[in-house]
C-alpha cells in the first residue's frame, strides 16, 4: 500500500498536466487578472440569485418542473464542484507523500506516508472550516428536498455572493480595517445593554405586566439604546424612565461613533478605490503607457502628444504632483512606480507596455526598471538619465532606451551658440513650429514595404526626406539606395504631414 501511495504520489509530481491543469483552476479561482475568472463569477451570481428567486417564487405558486430540475439538479451540481475543486486546489496531498519520502531518504528514517496524508488532510479540513467554506457547503444542501427545512438554507447561497461580488467585498474589507473600534464600540453596547436590561429586570419585574423574564429587560433596553422604540415595553417607575434617558442619550452617541468611523474608513479608502478603478480601465486596452514622475519633461512629452495619447496613467509618489496633473487633465494616480507592487498591477500578459521613467532620481530609474523587467522582460523601458556616468547601470538593468537631457541640453545649447540658423531649424521642427516634421515608420513582419529598396519608395516624389535606417540598434545614415527594408527596421523620414500621411496610407498594408 505504501509503494502504492508513493507510486501515485510521484507520478502526480512528475506529471506536467496534472500540473497544469491544477495551476489553471487555482488561477481562474484566485486571479483576478485571469480573463475567464469574470465569466465564472456571473454565472455564479447567477445561479445564486436565480436559486433565491425560486424559493420567494415557490411560497405562493407551484414550481414548474424543468424549474424545480434546474435548482435541485443543475445549481446543485455546479455548487458541488466548484466546492471539491477549491478543496482540490487548496494543496496537494502528493506533495507531502513526496517530500516525506526524500526526507526519510535523506535522514535516513522509515517511510511513513500515512503520517503525510494526514497532515495534507488536516490543511484540508483547515480549509474546510474556514467561513468561505462552510458557506460554500451550506449553499449545497437546499438540493436535498427529503428535509424541507434544509430548502431555507438556500439563503447561505446569497453569501456566496462576498465571494464573487467585488464591490461588497471592497465594503467587507473597509469594515474589517476598523475592526478595534468597532469591536470596542460593540462590546461597550453589550455592556451597557446588559446592565441597563438588569436594572429594569430588578425594578420593575414584579411591577411592569410586560417583563415576564431577563430576556424582556434586555430586549428592551437594546431596542431602546438602538432609538428604534416599538413602544410594546416601557418602564413605569421613575427609576426606569431614569434608566432610559441615560441609554437613548448613549445610543445617539452610539451610532453617531460608529457613522463617523465608518464614514472615515471609506473617505480613507476611497481615493485608492477610484485609482483602482482606472488601473482596472488601462489594464483593459491592448497597449498603454505608464509615466513614471511627472517633473518638467513629462509636462513637455504630455504637452506635445496631448492628442495623440489614448491609453496612458501617471505614476507619482508626490500627492502634489499627482494633483497638479489632474488638474492639468490628465490621469494621474499616487503610487511609487519603483515599488514592485505597484507595477505588477497592470495586466503584463495581455496587454504591450511601454513605460516612460521620467522622475528625477536615477536611482529611482533605476529600480523601476529592474523591477519591469523582473515582471516580465517583453514590458519595453525608456528610462531618464541624468548622471552619464552612471548608463552602464541603467543597461544591465535592461532598459530599452536611455534619454539623457543633460547631454541634449549641452548639444542644443553648444548649437544655438556656434550654429544658430540650423539650431532655430532643428528646434522648430521639433518642436512642432515649422511646417515640416521628423517622424518614424516602424516596419513590421508583414508590412508591404519588406523587401523593396530605398530606390523603389522613392521618397523624393513624395516630398520626403529620407534620412536613414535604425536596424538592430544601430542607426545607419543616408544608406545606399539598393538597400533592401527589412522587418522591424525603423525608417527615419522628414517631410510635412500630409506627405507622410499620404506615404503611411500607400504602405501601410500587408504584403
Amino acid at each position: 500500500m505504501k509503494q502504492l501511495l508513493l507510486s501515485l504520489a510521484l507520478r502526480l509530481r512528475t506529471s506536467k498536466r496534472y500540473k497544469k491543469s491544477k495551476d489553471s483552476v487555482r488561477d481562474l479561482f484566485h486571479n483576478p487578472k485571469n480573463p475567464y475568472k469574470k465569466y465564472l463569477d456571473l454565472t455564479i451570481i447567477f445561479l445564486i440569485v436565480t436559486s433565491v428567486a425560486i424559493l420567494i417564487y415557490e411560497v405562493k405558486h407551484p414550481v414548474p418542473q424543468w424549474l424545480d430540475n434546474y435548482d435541485i439538479y443543475f445549481v446543485f451540481f455546479v455548487f458541488s464542484i466548484e466546492y471539491i475543486l477549491r478543496l482540490w486546489v487548496h494543496n496537494d496531498l502528493s506533495e507531502f507523500i513526496t517530500e516525506e519520502f526524500h526526507e526519510s531518504q535523506f535522514l535516513p528514517r522509515k517511510f511513513d506516508p500515512w503520517k503525510a496524508l494526514k497532515e495534507g488532510l488536516k490543511e484540508k479540513l483547515q480549509y474546510m472550516m474556514t467561513p468561505a467554506a462552510i458557506i460554500d457547503l451550506l449553499a449545497i444542501f437546499p438540493a436535498y428536498r427529503a428535509l424541507r427545512v434544509l430548502r431555507i438554507f438556500v439563503l447561505f447561497r446569497v453569501l456566496k455572493l462576498l465571494r464573487y461580488t467585488k464591490s461588497i467585498n471592497q465594503f467587507v474589507e473597509v469594515i474589517s480595517n476598523k475592526k478595534f473600534e468597532l469591536l470596542t464600540l460593540l462590546f461597550f453596547l453589550i455592556f451597557i445593554v446588559m446592565i441597563a436590561g438588569i436594572v429594569l429586570y430588578v425594578l420593575e419585574e414584579s411591577i411592569n405586566p410586560n417583563i415576564e423574564s431577563l430576556f424582556d429587560a434586555v430586549y428592551w433596553a437594546l431596542i431602546t439604546m438602538s432609538t428604534v422604540g416599538y413602544g410594546d415595553i416601557a418602564p413605569v417607575t421613575a427609576e426606569g424612565k431614569t434608566i432610559s434617558m441615560f441609554i437613548i442619550i448613549s445610543g445617539i452617541a452610539m451610532i453617531s461613533f460608529a457613522t463617523s468611523v465608518i464614514v472615515s474608513a471609506f473617505s480613507e479608502r476611497l481615493v485608492e478605490l477610484k485609482e483602482n478603478r482606472i488601473i482596472e480601465q488601462i489594464n483593459k486596452n491592448k497597449s498603454f503607457l505608464i509615466v513614471c514622475g511627472y517633473g518638467q519633461m513629462a509636462k513637455m512629452f504630455f504637452k506635445q502628444n496631448k492628442d495623440q495619447l489614448d491609453n496612458y496613467i501617471i505614476l507619482d509618489k508626490s500627492e502634489e504632483m499627482v494633483t497638479e496633473a489632474r488638474k492639468d487633465g490628465y490621469n494621474a494616480i499616487h503610487e511609487d512606480a519603483s515599488r514592485y507592487s505597484t507595477l505588477n498591477k497592470f495586466n503584463v500578459e495581455h496587454s504591450k507596455i511601454t513605460i516612460l521613467c521620467l522622475t528625477s532620481s536615477d536611482v529611482e530609474n533605476i529600480y523601476i526598471t529592474l523591477n519591469a523587467k523582473s515582471i516580465s522582460r517583453k514590458i519595453k523601458v525608456i528610462a531618464r538619465v541624468n548622471d552619464i556616468n552612471i548608463i552602464s547601470k541603467f543597461e544591465y538593468a535592461g532598459a530599452d532606451h536611455l534619454l539623457m537631457p543633460n547631454r541634449v541640453v549641452n548639444t542644443m545649447v553648444h548649437t544655438a551658440i556656434t550654429q544658430p540658423t540650423m539650431y532655430k531649424a532643428v528646434h522648430a521642427i521639433l518642436t512642432g513650429k515649422s511646417i515640416a516634421r521628423i517622424d518614424e515608420i516602424h516596419v513590421h513582419e508583414f508590412h508591404s514595404i519588406v523587401g523593396k529598396s530605398i530606390q523603389e519608395l522613392d521618397f523624393k516624389s513624395k516630398k520626403l526626406l529620407f534620412m536613414g535606417i535604425e536596424r538592430e540598434g544601430e542607426f545607419i545614415f543616408s544608406p545606399d539606395p539598393s538597400e533592401k527594408i527589412k522587418s522591424y527596421d525603423i525608417l527615419l523620414v522628414m517631410g510635412r504631414q500630409i506627405s507622410l500621411d499620404y506615404f503611411n496610407s500607400l504602405y501601410s498594408g500587408h504584403h
